[in-house]
């Protein structure tokens, strides 16, 4: 996976849970709200009750798609590493080397 990708998939990571706290949150004033007896404020209530149960089935979804993705590269890179054992092996020592020559000049 490349560290486009990589930073991608962290980032998504992050918005579905700043999202998943912002839902939280959002349920939390709708409770706290609850023993309003305003008929405007009952509206708003129920719309924004409506509004918090779409964005929470799209946050599942994008949750969903991300793992998927995620799976997906995993999968991508396991079949690289079985095809070309010898190729990750020197991949993988020459980013220890040069992880090495970065650490030792500090």
């Amino acid at each position: 996976m490349s560290e486009v990708t990589e930073l991608s998939t962290a980032n998504k990571q992050k918005l579905v849970s700043d999202m998943k706290v912002v839902v939280a949150d959002a349920e939390e004033i709708l409770r706290a709200t609850a023993g309003v007896a305003n008929d405007k404020m009952g509206d708003l209530r129920e719309r924004f009750g409506e509004r918090l149960r779409d964005a929470k089935l799209r946050l599942a979804d994008a949750e969903a798609a991300l793992v998927d993705r995620t799976k997906a590269a995993a999968r991508a890179t396991d079949d690289y590493v079985h095809e070309n054992p010898w190729r990750a092996v020197g991949f993988a020592a020459g980013i220890g080397l040069l992880l090495g020559v970065i650490i030792g000049r500090r």
